[in-house]
């Protein structure tokens, strides 16, 4: 008999192109091909719609409307777990015992359920969402965001007190790890990387002549990390920046390259020939996906700590946190040639990102 397993996902995991849908979707992926039978609880909003992809890796999947707006609001807790309040889901948790996957701290609204006490129930933190929204209150402009990021986060503080029953929490980098162990030293707090799209280390020998920035351009902290670049690191510089990705609004630099919206197949082409990928983060919050993809596709990488923070890359990315520290680095890194011997080191450092491996370890959490 096939093990089962309910996931509450915060969003609906497909297409994959943000962090959070890629590593759930990903997660479904991997657990499926150990034969684990999953019924997927998915809350729809926004643009993306269901969709029959994610049948091919769960018997069932459900679909719920996020109440958005001000029917969302609640005036104890955090707006994005309120906002996922359902009673249909309940219903449908309740229909076997199966254990249980919170997708985020978004989807634990029932995590208390009398009717679910009973239950495994194991959360999946994707950050520490306090620290994430006062983050966006910092360098927010607008009054009324900053007000909202900034009562959010505080309501987030409050609300993870609530997190004890939960029998596990699996946090995506090993920072959050160490935040929710010393949190919660009675719960069992595991690190298990995320889950991505790359089965094995695909980098071309040799050298390119641009270095890449890519990423969703449309999200308030990669324009800060393009701001940054352009602004301080690649001003007044002969060495070529290539800036691709998802972009709804007008972009216009005259010291780069801009590249909007490339299909997969473009994006990966730019990733596999750029000579170095500069990736830096304007904020510590989980891994990022694609600073993952690029190790796995992609020559040189150059990060701050932010981007690398909680990962344990740090052997096989070079890092800077300065503008002055960039540009010494770029200069050297442009000058070298990626080698064969440096594709195998980065083959071994990539190992714990490994996703059968890390879904076996889930597997194992929940005893399936």
């Amino acid at each position: 008999m096939r093990t089962k397993l309910h996931i509450i996902s915060l969003d609906i995991p497909f297409p994959t192109n943000y962090g959070g849908a890629i590593d759930i979707f990903y997660k479904l992926k991997s657990l499926s091909a150990l034969d684990v039978e999953i019924t997927l609880h998915c809350f729809e909003y926004g643009n993306r719609k269901p969709t029959v992809e994610l049948n091919k890796y769960c018997k069932q999947v459900f679909y719920y409307k996020r109440k958005t707006g001000f029917w969302g609001l609640d005036a104890t807790l955090p707006y994005i777990v309120s906002s996922r309040n359902n009673r249909e889901l309940l219903k449908n948790l309740l229909v076997d015992n199966s254990s249980i996957l919170f997708e985020g701290i978004h989807t634990t609204f029932l995590l208390n359920h009398p009717l679910l006490k009973n239950r495994q129930k194991i959360i999946r933190t994707h950050n520490i969402e306090s620290e994430y929204y006062q983050h966006l209150a910092t360098n927010e402009k607008s009054f009324f965001k900053k007000l909202y990021y900034t009562w959010e986060s505080m309501r987030l503080i409050s609300y993870e007190n609530k997190l004890h029953n939960a029998n596990a929490i699996l946090s995506i980098s090993k920072l959050d790890a160490a935040y929710f162990s010393k949190k919660y030293p009675s719960i069992q707090t595991l690190w298990i990387s995320a889950f991505h799209g790359n089965e094995e280390v695909n980098i071309l020998e040799g050298s390119g002549d641009y270095c890449l920035y890519h990423g969703n351009l449309d999200v308030a902290e990669n324009k800060q990390a393009i701001d940054f670049l352009v602004n301080e690191v690649f001003v007044n510089s002969n060495i070529k920046l290539i800036i691709a990705g998802k972009c709804n609004y007008e972009l216009k630099i005259t010291n780069c390259e801009i590249i909007k919206n490339p299909t997969t197949e473009e994006l990966n082409k730019l990733i596999q020939h750029a000579h170095i990928h500069i990736l830096p983060s304007m904020q510590v919050s989980g891994i990022k996906l694609k600073l993952l993809h690029a190790l796995f596709n992609g020559r040189f990488c150059l990060v701050n700590d932010a981007m690398l923070a909680g990962s344990d890359l740090q052997n096989s990315i070079h890092i800077a946190d300065s503008p002055a520290a960039f540009k010494q680095k770029i200069n050297e890194l442009m000058s070298q040639s990626f080698t064969s011997d440096m594709i195998e080191e980065r083959k071994s450092a990539l190992v714990k990102f490994n996703n059968e491996e890390n879904a076996k370890q889930i597997i194992r959490i929940f005893d399936l």
